[in-house]
């Protein structure tokens, strides 16, 4: 049972005293959906896999029978690891049947990940698919097992090929094991999921979300989304995020709506997948909207048919996009968060066109922003500081690292996101960087995402990222990865600093060196992992110095 929960006290008594929390755990609502829309399609994926809330329910209840057998209970944690297939519906069910904490773990996690992650939240049981996208889920879990003392049951989802082990498959457990049917109770305060974060900086902390925290976050995100039961989601973002599971599942069960999934994003597969589906609304990373329109663009036989709203989170909408979006009668609005804060600004879909990327948005009901300066001191509005929020939606601590955990979390409840930005007098913020972005230049900010803001739109620039460059005597200068719209012909950096000359930008944000390379590293979710870019320039810059 996970007991180290940083809840604060008094906020804890105003989130239950407004109503913003309640005694049901995700189980209970669960429950009650899948009763009141039994017949109801709840979740596809272009694999051709369809489930009713029934059908998930009582699949799930079967599983959840085999767990209980197995000696799983209240507060187990189950790492799952789960291609983006409707059968993870079926997997976390289970687990919240169960009274066990889900721990969903990225696909590409191989067997040396899965032990780190694994033994980090002490793994009592794991879920996986037999075979897919050329990995041996089995062989893979198998190889580790030994080296997760915690660890118990194991079972195999046999999708897409059948098992060469002895572990239980689905099919197997679902032909021996009636649905659960007595359930031990669970507290709404209790862990419900532990998701690894995808951290820009190294190792991924265990973020931990209590039923709470999840119920609350989806329920204002779908309220002031002015979604509805008739509303059809588009996931094609990993399950082991909160951008997936999330929004992506449990968003549309609290609607009684339905989610289409897509295992591998391919934007004009996405497009038709959507139109066949009657897709309404999606939530993801800039990139995908980015390349679904540069699809429509280039063939005028294709349009969206029935999506409305998409919502992009990980980075600052540029106007250009919002207004090429709208063209296609899509409202593209910015949402901001972290999978620990998640999600807690927004900019509302009525706002989208007046805000035009002016702003990231702003907090939805009940959740508290501030920008601080160093020294933890509000500053003045319209001046840049560090991001920190507080709400129903804050996760609880990260899992067995309570110094990192209260580096993040005070004892207020207010989570330090790391994030800079400033504010307007109507509670607006605008994220324009990252602390660990800056670039101290001879003793001036700098911020990255700055530099790369105004680098958009550059001839022959298809991406950039830029980060600090070790300096003796400045300290840091200004570095930029380029990746080329053309591989043959990349932009030199006399042409990137002509470009921000015309466009006035001062001197102090122009590049000091360029780098050519042919992808920026990201996260799932579409952070820049700066700590590989600094990596690749330390190399390029230590070959430069070796003798010829």
């Amino acid at each position: 049972m996970i007991t180290d929960l940083k809840i604060n006290e008094e906020q804890k008594r105003k989130y239950y005293e407004a109503g913003w929390w309640t005694s049901d755990s995700i189980r209970e609502v669960w429950h009650a959906q899948a009763a009141r829309f039994a017949e109801r399609e709840y979740v596809c994926d272009d694999t051709g896999s369809r489930y009713t809330y029934g059908e998930v329910d009582e699949a799930a209840g079967r599983l959840a029978a085999w767990l209980a057998d197995e000696g799983i209970s209240v507060g187990d944690v189950v790492t799952v690891q789960f291609p983006t297939w409707a059968e993870f519906c079926i997997a976390y069910v289970a687990v919240m049947k169960v009274g066990a904490v889900m721990h969903p773990v990225p696909r590409n996690y191989n067997d040396m990940d899965l032990e780190y992650a694994m033994n980090l939240v002490g793994s009592r049981a794991f879920l996986c698919p037999t075979f897919s996208h050329n990995v041996d889920y089995e062989a893979q879990i198998a190889a580790v097992r030994d080296a997760v003392p915690s660890l118990g049951p194991i079972a195999v989802l046999d999708k897409q090929a059948p098992s060469h082990t002895d572990f239980p498959t689905f099919a197997d457990i679902f032909v021996r094991f009636e649905p659960m049917s007595a359930f031990a109770p669970v507290s709404a305060d209790s862990v419900a999921c532990i998701l690894p974060t995808s951290g820009t900086t190294g190792k991924p902390k265990q973020a931990m979300l209590t039923h709470n925290n999840i119920l609350f976050s989806e329920r204002v995100f779908t309220r002031e989304l002015e979604r509805t039961e008739a509303d059809v989601m588009f996931m094609p973002s990993p399950l082991n995020h909160a951008t997936g599971f999330f929004h992506g599942l449990v968003s549309p069960m609290l609607l009684g709506g339905r989610a289409v999934l897509q295992q591998d994003f391919h934007a004009r597969e996405a497009i038709e997948l959507m139109n066949t589906e009657g897709v309404t609304w999606s939530m993801s990373a800039t990139p995908f909207i980015f390349d679904m329109l540069n699809v429509l663009e280039a063939d005028d036989g294709l349009a969206f048919q029935t999506l409305n709203l998409f919502c992009c989170g990980g980075a600052p909408l540029p106007p250009s996009l919002i207004e090429r979006a709208f063209r296609h009668g899509i409202l593209l609005c910015e949402i901001y968060g972290s999978t620990e804060s998640c999600p807690h600004v927004y900019v509302p879909p009525s706002r989208c066109l007046e805000w035009d990327g002016a702003w990231s948005g702003a907090p939805f009901e009940g959740i508290e922003v501030r920008v601080i300066d160093g020294n933890g001191n509000e500053v003045c509005r319209g001046e840049q500081g560090e991001e920190i929020s507080r709400g129903p939606h804050m996760f609880v601590g990260y899992l067995n690292e309570p110094e990192r955990t209260d580096r993040a979390l005070d004892d207020a409840g207010w989570f330090y996101s790391g994030d800079l930005c400033y504010q307007d007098e109507e509670g607006r913020i605008r994220i324009n960087g990252r602390k660990k972005e800056v670039i101290i230049r001879g003793g001036e900010n700098i911020s990255a995402r700055e530099i790369d803001d105004d680098l958009i739109g550059a001839p022959g620039l298809a991406n950039s990222a830029t980060i600090g460059m070790p300096d003796e005597r400045l300290g840091e200068r200004i570095c930029t990865f380029v990746v080329p719209s053309d591989p043959t012909r990349p932009p030199t950096q006399d042409e990137l600093i002509a470009y921000l000359k015309d466009r006035h930008v001062a001197k102090r944000l122009w590049p000091e060196r360029v780098e050519v390379i042919d992808e920026i590293p990201v996260t799932a979710t579409g952070k820049v992992k700066r700590f590989i870019l600094a990596q690749i320039l330390k190399e390029r810059m230590e070959a430069e110095q070796r003798p010829i």
